[in-house]
């Protein structure tokens, strides 16, 4: 499998631009990384411990 060149790269990113306006593309990046972050906790199982512990406290 190869790495796109960098001119398909900008090009990319030139469709993107055009069709979600350049206002929009911070709050999609915000919006993903809070997806990956939190798909790489429900993987690790870190609120599942942290929820049990808070239940046993009480």
């Amino acid at each position: 499998m190869h790495f796109p060149l960098p001119w398909q790269l900008l090009l990319v990113l030139v469709v993107v631009l055009l069709l979600f306006g350049a206002s929009r593309l911070p709050e999609m990046g915000k919006a993903l990384g809070e997806g990956i972050r939190n798909f790489k906790k429900g993987l690790s199982g870190d609120e599942e411990g942290k929820e049990i512990k808070k239940a046993e406290e009480k």
